[in-house]
């Protein structure tokens, strides 16, 4: 009888006739080789019912470069198809598999207790530094190949790294052949330890083949660990087998896909899901409203919601932040009743992003009413609902609720955070009170609050805003002398601050001491040095700025292509204002008044009268008026060069626009 299906009769005669002979591991050893030598070729194929009573040795003389059996995931095919992802071929099995040759190796001193040298032996591991050069002296009579001291060792050891430094050691040792038992063990263990690239190298290197249990575990630590395409490798690899994943690891799958921005894998995989008739649990549906969110689909996720299984409020939470974002006010009310009337009431998280998306909208006066509300309603706020609301306080200028809310949150037991005394501060300066925005910057610091980087920018930019650049900028050293990093909002601000002075070399050298730090600055630090440079008349550095804000790949706001055109016009440069106001309109944005009335006047003055006229007819179109004096400039340049035309050019443009 042929061992392997698919070896033609002959070298099936002549395998069994050998493996009959064979003793020992040396013709073992041999055996295998020849074996593996004679079937190469073969096709992969998962084991039947009827190949149960097959050995591991056996199993093991099944090829490892095999072709795999083709996926019906699009998921799968389209990973399959990457360059970049190695696709193991690999089975699922139960039994043994793994070079398990029954009697092969056994314990030549009997007498010595199998469990007091796994303890001393994972004693040595952990505590000897170079452990291998000794470990067979100090234990000379012992057969460390026994297949399942390996096993007892992991399990006692209980450290997964260890135990895989002492597998890759005992694999250096001529004659060890794992069986599928140990390898499981360790396997179980790199898994449990998180150690996902360490439990897939594994795999590789000894075409080991977990039960399906621990693949699902296995699956699960990949989705954890990031590594999504490999998990949807093996969610096809269990398929293939005929086993379907539990609800635990297609929700491991679903949440990857989501951390990871591919909500394309969210559809595909709760498609299978579905398909699979694997019964969702809140956990999927809080995935899935996720995903819808991600991609703004409130419509669907709100029918979702109220017509599909109740699930637990962060669900709705979700929407409802969505749906904060999106400003959309009125379904959010009808989210609430819809919590309410699936029995769902709205907890303080709920309430906490209604507030949130209130205030960020603009509509602090409405959350704040809310919070009233609440507190009237028997809720009772915590720190960061306390903190939300003196932020939106601090936003519309209330300073005296907001205080009052301070002191209250402390009386409940909240002490305020870094947070909380940041949006005071920032409050502070919003009403243009340094004085009580040092001094909370002070009870802050004296707090152990003070010395980060959010605290020091918050600081910096309200000090700049009100002019007090010197102050901004000392602070700015504090940072450097206390070792507080500075990020690129710290930069910008302060660029942005010296060209309001303008004190341009010191914004320049700012800005390119950011560019030295490899910190990567906004397209508002550029805007505001090519505004002044442009003041300046210094057109060529403008340009020089601008080319190279474009190849940092940051996109310039439309009011730094109007520093640009009316620089041009400060120069008398009209034709090259015309070319980037051709640029501007092209792209569909909208310059400003002032930069079109500024070009017609330029263009007069170079007795460009046919463009002025064609720039007029664009500023009236987009929907501007021109300014009597800029009108009266163009009524007396068209006079006088030619009058009797004129009523008829302004009266084309009038009937146009």
């Amino acid at each position: 009888m042929s061992i392997i299906k698919g070896c033609d009769s002959k070298h099936d005669g002549h395998l069994d006739s050998v493996f009959s002979r064979c003793k020992c591991a040396t013709w073992i050893h041999w055996y295998k080789t020849v074996g593996d030598a004679n079937r190469r070729g073969t096709r992969f194929k998962s084991h039947s019912r009827e190949e149960k009573g097959v050995t591991g040795f056996e199993r093991n003389l099944t090829p490892t470069s095999m072709a795999r059996p083709s996926s019906s995931s699009s998921i799968i095919s389209f990973l399959r198809r990457s360059p970049n992802v190695g696709i193991r071929n690999r089975s699922l099995v139960t039994g043994n598999h793994y070079g398990d040759v029954e009697g092969a190796y056994q314990p030549e001193q009997k007498q010595q207790d199998l469990e007091e040298i796994v303890k001393r032996v994972s004693e040595i591991t952990r505590t000897r530094p170079r452990w291998e050069r000794t470990l067979l002296s100090d234990f000379p009579s012992f057969n460390f190949l026994d297949p399942s001291f390996l096993s007892h060792f992991v399990k006692h050891q209980n450290n997964a790294f260890i135990s895989l430094r002492f597998f890759h050691w005992l694999s250096s040792q001529s004659g060890f052949f794992p069986d599928s038992s140990s390898c499981n063990v360790l396997f179980d263990a790199l898994v449990a330890a998180d150690a996902c690239n360490a439990a897939k190298s594994f795999l590789e290197s000894t075409n080991f083949n977990p039960n399906p249990d621990s693949m699902q575990a296995y699956i699960r630590c990949l989705c954890e660990g990031g590594l999504l395409e490999e998990a949807i490798i093996e969610f096809g690899q269990l398929k293939e087998v005929g086993v379907c994943a539990s609800t635990k690891t297609w929700n491991s799958a679903l949440k990857a896909s989501i951390r990871a921005g591919r909500t394309d894998f969210v559809w595909e995989l709760y498609g299978e899901m579905m398909n699979s008739k694997v019964v969702a649990n809140f956990d999927t549906v809080e995935c899935v409203v996720q995903a819808y969110c991600d991609e703004n689909r409130v419509s669907e996720c709100y029918k979702l919601l109220k017509d599909g299984i109740v699930p637990r409020n962060a669900a709705f939470n979700r929407l409802i932040s969505r749906l904060c974002k999106n400003k959309d006010f009125g379904r959010m009310s009808d989210t609430l009743h819809t919590m309410i009337g699936r029995k769902q009431a709205p907890d303080l998280f709920t309430y906490q992003e209604v507030v949130n998306g209130l205030c960020k909208a603009g509509k602090g006066h409405e959350g704040f009413r809310v919070f009233k509300d609440l507190k009237d309603r028997g809720y009772a706020p915590d720190r960061v609902m306390y903190t939300t609301m003196i932020h939106g306080l601090c936003e519309m200028r209330w300073l005296g609720d907001a205080r009052k809310l301070w002191f209250e949150m402390i009386r409940k037991g909240f002490l305020p955070n870094e947070y909380t005394y940041n949006s005071m501060i920032h409050g502070y300066f919003r009403i243009g009170n340094l004085q009580e925005a040092w001094k909370m910057y002070r009870e802050m610091c004296d707090k152990g609050y003070g010395e980060k980087t959010v605290s020091y920018n918050v600081m910096i930019k309200g000090l700049c805003s009100h002019g007090r650049i010197k102050e901004a900028h000392d602070l700015f050293e504090e940072m450097s002398r206390k070792g507080v990093p500075c990020n690129h909002f710290t930069y910008n601000t302060l660029v942005i601050g010296f060209c309001k002075e303008g004190k341009i070399l010191e914004a320049r050298n700012l800005l390119y001491e950011l560019l030295d730090r490899g910190i990567q600055p906004s397209a508002a630090s550029y805007a505001s040095l090519i505004e002044k440079i442009c003041e300046e008349g210094n057109m060529e550095n403008a340009k020089i700025l601008w080319d190279d804000m474009q190849k940092r790949g940051l996109q310039p706001a439309v009011h730094t292509h109007d520093f640009m055109i009316t620089g041009f016009c400060k120069q008398g440069c009209a034709i090259e204002g015309m070319e980037w106001l051709t640029t501007m309109l092209s792209s569909k944005w909208r310059p400003g008044e002032k930069t079109f009335e500024s070009l017609i006047q330029c263009l007069l003055q170079i007795d460009r009268l046919d463009y002025a006229l064609l720039v007029l007819d664009s500023m009236l179109n987009i929907g501007y008026r021109l300014r009597i004096s800029a009108c009266n400039s163009l009524v007396a340049k068209l006079c006088e060069k030619n009058p009797h035309p004129v009523e008829t050019y302004l009266e084309r443009i009038l009937e146009r626009n």
